[in-house]
């Protein structure tokens, strides 16, 4: 199964159950069972009806040994999901900085953006998870990129009240608060 691919009125309910069963598998973080489907031949960047990868789903459920299991065996890091998301941005608004961590030891791109233009970076911000904005910092995001609105990590985090994370972008990028 692909994303936007249905299965058709053919395809063998058994195979159906299958995929489910590791989208599953991905969303509870059984990196061992994963790691072991791949080297059997499962398409390390296998997509489900959302376009959700299994790094996604990983990421975004927060299973950082997962991740790296399915990564070291040719999953793509970036894999848009079909709205345009990444795992990394996935990772950050969850808050989940092993993930984070995890993803950007692995490839993942520090400045990819969404369709809107928001990064990492401002997800986090936006939910002032500080950690992570000081782990994205570190690994060179840069704090004056902006969205599709014109607006920077430290103009999200403050419109959000995410105070934490809008004084240290500040410090970052020279503003004033």
């Amino acid at each position: 199964m692909t994303a936007n691919v249905p299965p058709s009125a053919d395809t063998d309910p058994r195979l159906v159950e299958f995929a489910r069963e590791v989208f599953d598998t991905a969303r509870r973080g059984e990196a061992a069972t994963l790691a072991s489907l791949i080297d059997q031949g499962l398409p390390p960047n296998l997509r489900n009806e959302k376009g959700d990868s299994l790094v996604m789903l990983a990421s975004y459920h927060g299973h950082a040994n997962a991740v790296r299991a399915l990564i070291q065996r040719g999953a793509d890091p970036d894999l848009r999901n079909d709205n345009g998301q990444t795992p990394l941005a996935g990772a950050a608004f969850k808050g989940y900085a092993e993930v984070v961590g995890a993803l950007l030891d692995n490839g993942a791109d520090v400045e990819g953006a969404s369709p809107d233009g928001r990064t990492a970076l401002m997800v986090a911000a936006m939910f002032n998870h500080v950690e992570i904005v000081e782990q994205l910092l570190a690994r060179g995001a840069s704090p004056n990129a902006r969205d599709g609105a014109g607006n920077t990590a430290f103009d999200v985090a403050n419109g959000m009240g995410a105070t934490d994370c809008a004084a240290r972008l500040a410090r970052a990028s020279g503003k004033t608060i």
